[in-house]
């Protein structure tokens, strides 16, 4: 077994034996462990009761999860330490035959696209166990093992370098957040949210694995009749420009309904509100980015000149994310609400950096993956500590007032916020600076109109947090500041933050020739179609006749 099938299987294994050693011991379930802190409550003096109740229950399945979280973590942090700012190509592959007669490897790699995306997933789940820690389950065992099989998942699709071996994991990412929504989501509507998200991803997965087949058996007919799903084999060879068009479209259809964007958000109210906060820190913020992540690992370089043909689209597509989560997310009064709809605007950004198809606009792309899922996180765990502390509501309006009793808890919310608006000085400024350069070489009409996103960005962050720690105390709020066991979910959040604010560098360094390489097969592609047009328009061409043609022979001969 490979070092990266060791980080990979890690979480799940630790999910796995977790299980095992909790029903082997015997160890009393949540139920049991709740009527022992009850009966402790009785008998302890007043003075105490609120202390006790407050107390974690720590379980063996949660706290071996953890360890195999805190592992798992360690390890990408030592791929993202090891990884040279001038590698070219993957790094640490492994490459085992796994179904032959069908051209399917078992093949993983880590290159500059992927080796801060697995470092975001596996901090956001080790937070994410670390906070479950904080409160009881009911069958916790079962709870863990899906949470910790899902963390396998969003690993295996990053780091998958097979077509059909990515849909997999993409498919499996399905499994264990159907029953963590279904068994432990919160009411009303818990049943409701799963059958949407799963139809919807249900549907878009369908959809892709039709284009992954597709892809495949076209490619084998124009290579000799060879299977392969290997990315890089299917790279070198290119399918028609018809056969890239529809196959490009399914593909779409599937990633922009894992984003979620516009106008294939539907699922997202409603699984947004069901999951609960720990589940949803990190399925907010990674497995939204495996859709944008497959745009540049598969569809840019696999699909070059439908990516080219569909540029306009994909931006419209990316704008109206923008806009309309923007605007919805400043009129919600639920705090979580505010946090999807903004994801949905900041994930229209990502799309837009992606289809600018520059070099510049992908890199911002990628680093605002890597920002958002740094900052939406801790802001979906503030919502649920600020709702502790209003009677269990989420409505902003019943929140408010707590900024002076819990400065510490303010403080943090407030550099959070201000992240989340791309203050000047933050990492999500610099990412959002790199998109709309990128988008302002490619359509500067759509980014005049995507540069408003930014402003409203503003809007909803400020609102959020002004409504939620400075308006008049509600009358269910208890003003208590943050915990230490709290603020060791924060605070690596926070480190992190502040790390990629001051030196954006080390994720740009490492990305860049990755980034160029997946954007390096359409840019000319989209370049070109931008001078046709122009062309057509009546405007003269800037190159000149003798290099104009010459750009136009080498694009016949590469068509």
């Amino acid at each position: 077994m490979g070092p990266l099938s060791i980080m990979l299987w890690l979480p799940a294994a630790g999910g796995l034996l977790g299980s095992v050693l909790s029903r082997l011991l015997g160890r009393p379930e949540a139920a049991e462990r709740a009527a022992q802190i009850a009966a402790e409550e009785a008998d302890a003096p007043a003075g105490w009761r609120r202390i006790l109740g407050r107390r974690a229950t720590i379980s063996v399945s949660g706290s071996i999860a953890l360890l195999g979280a805190l592992a798992t973590l360690a390890l990408a942090i030592g791929y993202i330490a090891e990884y040279s700012p001038g590698s070219r190509g993957l790094t640490h592959v492994t490459d085992v035959v796994w179904i032959g007669e069908l051209g399917i490897h078992y093949k993983l790699g880590i290159d500059g696209l992927n080796v801060f995306l697995v470092g975001l997933a596996a901090l956001l789940f080790a937070a994410a166990v670390l906070a479950a820690n904080l409160r009881q389950w009911e069958r916790p065992r079962l709870f863990y093992f899906n949470l910790m099989l899902a963390e396998s998942a969003v690993l295996g699709a990053l780091l998958a370098q097979d077509l059909a071996l990515f849909v997999a994991f993409f498919d499996l990412m399905l499994i264990p957040f159907y029953f963590l929504i279904g068994i432990w989501g919160t009411e009303p509507g818990r049943v409701r949210a799963t059958i949407k998200l799963v139809i919807y991803t249900l549907v878009g997965s369908l959809l892709m694995l039709a284009g992954a087949v597709a892809t495949g058996v076209l490619a084998a007919q124009q290579g000799g009749g060879h299977l392969t799903f290997v990315l890089s084999s299917l790279q070198a060879m290119p399918l028609s420009s018809g056969s890239q068009d529809w196959i490009f479209l399914l593909f779409a259809a599937a990633f922009l309904v894992k984003m979620p964007a516009f106008p294939l958000h539907g699922w997202m109210p409603d699984g947004y509100k069901a999951m609960p906060i720990e589940v949803l820190m990190p399925f907010s913020g990674v497995l939204s980015k495996v859709g944008a992540y497959g745009f540049l690992r598969i569809v840019l370089p696999l699909y070059p000149h439908a990516a080219a043909h569909f540029q306009t689209l994909m931006l419209l597509i990316a704008l109206a994310s923008i806009v309309y989560g923007s605007v919805v997310a400043f009129t919600q009064t639920d705090a979580r609400l505010i946090a999807g709809y903004s994801s949905v605007a900041q994930l229209g950004f990502i799309t837009l950096g992606i289809f600018a198809l520059d070099p510049q606009g992908a890199q911002g792309a990628l680093l605002q993956m890597i920002n958002h899922g740094l900052v939406v996180a801790p802001l979906l765990f503030i919502v649920g500590v600020l709702a502790r502390r209003a009677g269990g509501s989420e409505d902003v309006r019943n929140m408010g007032g707590i900024a002076f009793r819990a400065p510490v808890l303010a403080s943090v919310f407030l550099i959070v916020a201000l992240a989340t608006l791309a203050m000047p000085g933050t990492g999500n400024f610099v990412g959002e600076f790199l998109i709309l350069l990128g988008v302002f070489k490619a359509k500067l009409a759509i980014a005049i109109v995507a540069s408003a996103g930014v402003v409203m960005a503003s809007v909803y962050a400020l609102r959020l947090f002004i409504r939620a720690m400075h308006n008049r105390v509600g009358g269910r709020v208890d003003s208590r500041e943050l915990t230490l066991r709290e603020g060791a979910v924060l605070v690596p959040f926070l480190a992190v933050i502040v790390f990629m604010s001051i030196y954006p560098q080390l994720a740009l360094r490492r990305s860049e020739a990755s980034v160029k390489a997946s954007v390096a097969r359409v840019a000319p592609r989209a370049s070109s179609a931008g001078l046709s047009a122009s062309l057509q328009a009546g405007e003269p061409d800037a190159t000149g006749p003798n290099e104009g043609s010459e750009r136009g022979s080498v694009q016949g001969a590469s068509e």
